[in-house]
């Protein structure tokens, strides 16, 4: 306990703040999509007489012990994450664990803690990142005789980004504007939307890509006949599939 507090008094302090990628190799960020699986990894560079190695969860108020490996008496886990966590990688130079079906309440920031003898200990701290994104939708719907409206949306969390091209005559239309609208559930919706001319006399693709943070991008691409059959609304749906 008395060992927790000092760790929470210097990381508020912000001596675990300092520079220290010359020493210890990891990722600051890591993202992942809710019910996966995380892999968290810290390597020390330099080869150093190391005693513990201990993954600590970084609370708003405290520090919670995760897992640690001793090089006397093994390993041991919290049984507070007896079932969600594992080490990967059991070792005192370079240590990995994995955090399975990521959830909102594993979202946060981890510090790995190098006990070496004598007492130099070394830290770094990565953070995990829940992001959201569900697949785009493609809205086609006529204003008018001469112009038609392509508008896609995508809905995420953190706001995805929406990138919306058409190509006619081997011309790209980049979508010219963008609105967003925040939901109750804390997600997110953003539309970009592109108004075209004298799309009749011709075949369009209408492209659309979204992504959130640097996870993988999801897209749909469609092509829109030179005339397009409406619906009894004058508008038409794409969903991805």
């Amino acid at each position: 306990m008395a060992l927790r507090a000092l760790l929470l008094f210097f990381y508020t302090l912000g001596i675990f703040q300092k520079d220290l990628t010359d020493v210890i190799r990891t990722q600051q960020t890591v993202i992942a999509a809710e019910g996966d699986e995380v892999l968290l990894n810290c390597e020390l560079i330099q080869n150093k007489d190391v005693v513990k190695v201990t993954w600590w969860k970084i609370l708003p108020k405290e520090m919670k012990n995760v897992i640690s490996y001793h090089k006397k008496y093994g390993q041991g886990v919290n049984p507070d994450f007896r079932d969600k966590v594992k080490f990967t990688d059991v070792g005192l130079q370079n240590s990995s664990i994995i955090i399975r079906n990521v959830t909102e309440e594993d979202e946060g920031c981890y510090l790995c803690l190098f006990y070496i003898d004598p007492g130099d200990d070394l830290n770094a701290t990565t953070c995990l990142q829940l992001y959201e994104l569900h697949e785009p939708v493609l809205h086609v719907r006529e204003s008018g005789s001469e112009e038609t409206v392509v508008s896609c949306s995508a809905t995420g969390r953190p706001a995805p980004t929406v990138t919306l091209t058409v190509l006619r005559d081997n011309v790209h239309f980049p979508g010219n504007s963008s609105v967003s609208v925040n939901n109750t559930n804390g997600t997110v919706t953003v539309t970009s939307t592109a108004v075209l001319t004298r799309l009749h006399h011709m075949d369009t693709e209408v492209r659309c890509a979204v992504r959130v943070l640097s996870a993988p991008q999801k897209e749909e691409v469609r092509m829109i006949p030179a005339e397009v059959k409406q619906s009894a609304e004058g508008e038409e749906h794409f969903h991805t599939h």
